[in-house]
């Protein structure tokens, strides 16, 4: 029977009907209407001849590995024999570890924090205590790890838990001070329970408090040593169910750990102490010291000192022991940082730690605990760093961690990724990057070597960069799923360093971190790299092999314009053509507070925020700065936040823009070519063309205005719209509002922000008051004026606009565009939010192609920009860059995110570049240099009609024109009730689509250009704006975002790549053979223990120890059976894999055959030379002779 796909028929439908909402068209590219698209026309015939690749079947949401430090780490542990590292974390996750790429992450449903962890050691299983009292039976055996049993406590808590090599039952302490023990192989409570009252002597009158340590004796595995919290230490004997000897301290208990030989064993305390017991006589300590505590004279005890968290006991063969212990600092040495005590005989090393300790391990060469231990690392989980310190060498050095464990070194507070990007760039910047490392590291192999990864099936190069809240840019290799560092570039070394009586200053403009990073631009064909800063700055690098020392060339930029507040006179006396030749600026404001930022009674104004340096500057090989670009303070109001960045390498010329308007720099010349508040960018197409405004003489500070104040306030904006985007539809109304916001609607007025700018306009005293029916009557829309939308994008609302005609369409922007803002937010700017350069159309109907600069806006707006570089590449050093706005004016709902071209046949155009060469190769200045440029802009035909489309998307809908005839082909009304974080125009298989990330958790996919649905998926909610802040789509399928202040979550959403993860990932069990324990010897074994096995089936079976109380714990089935299956069942490599471990223990079956077959051939061969003898040998004799 033939499978029958329910989603291509959507898809079918989808595509072919007309009135579809993805597939809406308008007739206008400067109004935002829908209807229906003119039949007959050159839009209609490139609608069909794009035929779209793209179906949902190729769409599937997946996550694929987790990188980085695990947040907020509890839990520790370690397989000695399959070499794997388990961390548990206090959101329920657990990290498992082995070589490089072998890197798996679970999750407990009920998010509770784990407590302890406990390896099924080389039987691929794990366990797991979380703080919702439930242990976790794991299944490793697959890739992905999955609970095969739970079990509930109902009345008591979960303080300790401890699992015997070799052992199946697992010994479970309580608050309470009770001891039970759980079958692992079933996950059911054995009836068997070691009460606190008989373990302690029925003379104590006090409880003694929570089982804080358990294990079995290394002499004897019948024999638990059982420690509580009060200082109370107690061995039991499970045969005869009493205390063979209990042991007292004065000071709390914080662990316990055991001589190899199990006669002595070691416990740490609260006051600093460690305690050494005998159990020939457990009255006193055979041994107590406090190794930071100072001497006291006359036999005095020595000074406490902070407790000792937990100590290792373990022993060499051919050395003193060791001692390891966390903590146990002196009282008196407050600002010390916490540290790992390493006592090696008389040697006392003490090794600071940057943050404070979670958990240790000391890792030995064998798993068996009654033989010598052989220490060779320490792997030390601190609170934001993993290492492992070596033992094996006097002084201890660290090995080198192969995990990308220092994503957060310093916050991360953006990222950009880059899938299917030039191969050589990972190989020029790892090369770059190796020099860079630190030295000193441990000469040995890192010791967490376990399990298998190998290559997938896709092997395309991957770049995530990341920025960093201290400047620093971190260039990582995430090719198969894997994440390494390649390179570090550090963006603050080109600023002076801040002094200390700066500190005042600095606070003014920036809480802390002045030097955050917020935007990242990287061009990787041309290697320009730019960074926009916190502090309002960019910076543009060039990649070099060789290294220089030259000044930073620096460029300040007076960037705040606004326009002022006056009233104006009625509309009907303002004449309808003006003398442009007598308009003067208005400067008079009607606001009569002021607020400035002063410095020693001095208003700032043309200061940068930070100082450049001004010295030559060694610069390494890498990316070595070229030009830096500073927004200043204008009387005493700091510069605003950019909030767009974008660089042509083709054009030479870096573009970025804030809340006030746009700068475009030429960073070839080093010339400033355009600085121009948002609303000058409209006056071309004004005829009531107002003159660049002056900066506002008259500050307010308002909270939501006063951008920079740290890495808290780097969307302020996208909170408010956050807050706001669930608000009623009805914010837009043309009721009339109060007078005193509602100023004059003149046709020559710009009611943005409450001021006016009309050439005629007046002082205040003289302008004429509008009565309420005035205004009502002012507010309306003049014939062929369309509607201007609410500033705030995100309050979800969802307006139908009129479609206007041709003829009103094209009159419609030669007016004043003031004169449609009646409905703006007053307390809203037009910020620029999207940036991005093209060869493309500049204006409507042009016949020829030219370099564009596309600028959207948090209004909606979009305006394209032309730019007129010289013709000859010779000319480009020394001609000035002409930058004028075309007068071309296109509209959406919401604030602009991204924009895309498309030629005539579908293909996805990429922006122009410049060819890389290094700019500091001698041998290359000597000869005569030319500059290469890649166009990658489809040939201009002479036929009449458009030859490109225009994606272009915003917080609420994404619309495609096609140019130049800016007829808007395709609407596509993304989200009503919320807004899109971040939008991206990707290559997935050959073909492009829009994807979209937005704000309550949905992540929708849409063919280009019809806009067709192709997912929509509820994957995330948007919990934190870090996740806002660092998501980010890239080609091929792949997509991130910092899940938390430590770790990056990819994920795809390709549907080959969800089938063939299971091969991508890495195997955490293989098969190895236990190793077997050393001979104890004749005298060892006759007089160094019990020597009889210890029969726990026996003593903890049902049939002995009977059932416990079903109220006493629950057992919960996990989903571990079928998901173990479908692990298995998934995958080529995982059948190849299953197949040869198979064949590897069907050959080793059949070398133990062979070798007993060997055996018994021998022997029979013996046997037949024996009897052949014998034979001879009575051969002749007689029967007499016998």
């Amino acid at each position: 029977m033939k499978k029958f796909n329910f989603r291509k028929v959507l898809d079918g439908l989808t595509a072919s009907s007309p009135g579809s909402g993805s597939s809406g068209s308008g007739n206008s590219g400067g109004a935002a209407g829908s209807g229906s698209l003119h039949p007959g026309g050159t839009a209609g015939v490139l609608r069909e001849e794009i035929q779209e690749s793209l179906t949902s079947d190729y769409f599937q949401i997946c996550k694929t590995v987790r990188h980085g430090f695990p947040y907020q780490p509890t839990a520790l542990a370690f397989d000695p024999v399959q070499k794997i590292l388990a961390i548990g974390t206090g959101t329920g996750a657990i990290r498992i570890l082995g070589r490089p790429g072998v890197d798996c992450y679970c999750q407990h449903e009920s998010g509770a924090a784990v407590l302890q962890l406990q390896f099924l050691i080389n039987e691929g299983a794990l366990v797991s205590a979380s703080s919702d009292d439930t242990l976790h039976l794991w299944n490793l055996r697959q890739k992905r790890p999955a609970i095969l049993h739970s079990l509930k406590f109902n009345r008591e808590r979960i303080t300790y838990c401890h699992l015997p090599f070799q052992s199946k039952w697992l010994y479970v302490g309580t608050e309470r001070g009770n001891t039970h023990i759980v079958n692992i192989e079933s996950f059911i409570l054995s009836g068997y329970v070691i009460m606190w009252n008989k373990a302690i002597e029925l003379s104590t009158k006090t409880h003694p408090g929570p089982v804080v340590h358990l294990s079995d004796s290394p002499r004897d595995e019948g024999k638990l040593l059982i420690g509580y919290e009060n200082g109370t230490v107690v061995f039991w004997d499970l045969k005869s169910k009493r205390a063979d000897l209990r042991v007292y301290y004065d000071e709390a208990i914080h662990s316990i750990d055991w001589h190899h030989e199990g006669k002595q064993f070691m416990c740490s305390h609260s006051d600093g102490s460690l305690t050494l017991w005998n159990l020939k006589s457990p009255s006193r300590p055979f041994q107590t010291t406090i190794p930071h505590g100072k001497s006291q004279r006359e036999g005095r005890k020595s000074e406490s000192c902070k407790p000792i968290l937990k100590v290792e006991y373990k022993t060499c063969r051919n050395s003193e022991p060791f001692i390891i212990f966390s903590g146990g600092l002196s009282y008196d040495k407050a600002c010390r940082r916490p540290s790992l005590t390493i006592m090696h005989g008389k040697a006392i090393t003490v090794l600071e730690m940057d943050h404070p300790i979670v958990e240790f391990l000391t890792l030995c060469e064998t798993p068996y605990p009654n033989e010598f231990q052989e220490p060779y690392a320490v792997v030390v989980l601190l609170e934001k760093d993993l290492i492992v310190v070596d033992l094996t060498q006097s002084n201890f050095p660290i090995f080198e961690n192969p995990y990308p464990m220092d994503i957060h070194e310093s916050p991360v507070t953006c990222t950009a990724y880059f899938a299917d990007c030039p191969p050589d760039l990972i190989l020029v910047l790892y090369s770059i990057g190796v020099k860079h490392k630190k030295q000193g590291y441990s000469t040995k192999e890192w010791p967490i070597s376990g399990g298998a990864w190998n290559l997938g099936a896709q092997t395309y190069p991957e770049i995530i960069i990341t920025g960093h809240a201290d400047g620093s840019i971190k260039f990582w290799d995430a090719s198969a799923i894997t994440l390494q560092m390649l390179y570090k570039l550090k963006t603050s070394k080109v600023f002076e360093k801040q002094k200390v009586g700066e500190g005042k200053q600095t606070c003014e403009i920036v809480e802390e971190d002045p030097f955050a990073i917020q935007m990242i631009y990287w061009c990787p064909e041309s290697r320009i790299f730019c960074v926009s800063g916190v502090s309002a700055y960019v910076i543009i690098y060039k990649f070099s092999r060789h290294e220089i020392t030259t000044e930073i060339v620096s460029l300040e930029v007076r960037l705040q314009y606004d326009v002022e507040d006056i009233i104006t006179p009625e509309p009907e006396t303002s004449p309808p053509f003006p003398d442009l030749s007598s308009q003067l600026p208005s400067s008079r404001s009607l606001s009569g507070s002021t607020n400035t930022v002063a410095s020693e009674g001095v208003t700032k104004d043309s200061i940068p925020c930070l100082n450049v340096k001004t010295r030559p500057v060694r610069m390494p090989p890498g990316y070595q700065a070229e030009l830096v670009i500073q927004l200043v303070w204008v009387d005493g109001e700091p510069p605003q936040q950019i909030t767009s960045l974008a660089v042509s390498s083709a054009y030479g010329i870096v573009a970025f823009g804030n809340c006030n308007g746009l700068a475009v720099v030429d960073f070839i010349q080093k010339t400033v070519l355009l600085s121009m508040g948002t609303f000058d960018l409209y006056r071309s197409s004004d005829l009531y063309q107002r003159q660049p405004r002056s900066p506002r003489k008259n500050k307010q500070f308002i909270a939501d205005n006063f951008c920079m104040r740290g890495l808290s306030n780097f969307y302020p904006d996208l909170t408010k719209r956050i807050r706001t985007s669930y608000q009623s539809l009805t914010e837009l109304n043309d009721s009339p509002v109060p007078l005193e916001l509602e100023r004059c609607k003149s046709p020559t007025s710009d009611h943005v922000n409450g001021h006016c700018t009309s050439p005629t306009s007046q002082s205040c005293g003289s302008g004429k008051r509008l009565s309420s029916a005035d205004v009502s009557k002012v507010n309306r829309w003049g014939p062929g004026r369309p509607p201007f939308r609410k500033a705030q994008s995100a309050a979800c609302m969802e307006i139908s606009l009129p479609v206007t005609t041709e003829e009103t369409r094209e009159n419609s922007y030669n007016r004043s565009r003031s004169s449609s803002i009646s409905s703006i937010d007053k307390d809203s700017k037009e910020a620029i939010t999207a940036l991005y350069f093209m060869e493309s159309f500049a204006r409507k109907n042009d016949s020829t192609i030219s370099p564009c600069l596309f600028v959207g806006t948090s209004l909606g707006m979009v305006l394209i920009i032309s730019l007129n570089l010289p013709l000859a590449d010779e000319q480009r050093f020394t001609e000035p860059v002409m930058v004028l706005p075309s007068g071309t004016f296109l509209s959406l709902k919401g604030a602009v995110l991204t924009f895309s071209c498309m030629d005539r046949t579908g293909g996805l155009m990429q922006p122009p570049y410049e060819v890389w060469r290094d700019p500091n190769n001698i041998d290359e200045n000597e000869k005569s240099w030319r500059r290469k440029l890649v166009m990658n802009s489809s040939s201009v035909s002479q036929e009449i009609g458009d030859h490109q489309y225009a994606i272009i998307c915003s917080e609420k809908q994404a619309k495609v024109f096609s140019l130049p005839s800016q007829t808007c082909l395709y609407v596509h009304n993304i989200t009503e009730t919320s807004f899109i974080l971040q939008a991206n125009v990707v290559v997935m298989c050959n073909s492009a689509c829009l994807t979209c990330f937005c704000a309550n958790g949905h992540i929708m996919i849409m063919s280009l250009p019809s806009l067709r649905p192709m997912l929509d998926v509820n994957y995330l909610p948007l919990t934190d704006m870090r996740i806002a802040r660092t998501f980010c789509f890239s080609n091929e399928g792949q997509a991130l975002y910092l899940v938390s202040p430590t770790e990056i979550q990819r994920l795809t959403y390709s549907q080959e790549m969800c089938d063939n993860l299971q091969d991508m990932l890495g195997d955490l069990f293989t098969p190895i053979e236990t190793p077997e324990a050393q001979n104890r010897g004749f005298l060892k074994g006759l007089f160094g223990g019990s020597g009889q096995t210890f029969d726990r089936e026996e003593l903890f079976g049902e049939a002995s120890a009977g059932r416990a109380s079903r109220s006493l714990a629950q057992h919960i089935p996990g989903p571990g059976g079928i998901e173990g299956v479908k692990g298995a069942a998934g995958g080529v490599m995982g059948e190849l894999t299953r197949a040869r471990i198979a064949l590897d223990e069907r050959g080793q079956r059949l070398g133990e055959l062979e070798e007993k077959t060997a055996g018994m051939m021998t022997s029979a061969e013996a046997f037949s030379k024996h009897a052949h003898e014998l034979m001879l040998k009575y051969k002749d004799k007689k029967w007499y002779q016998f």
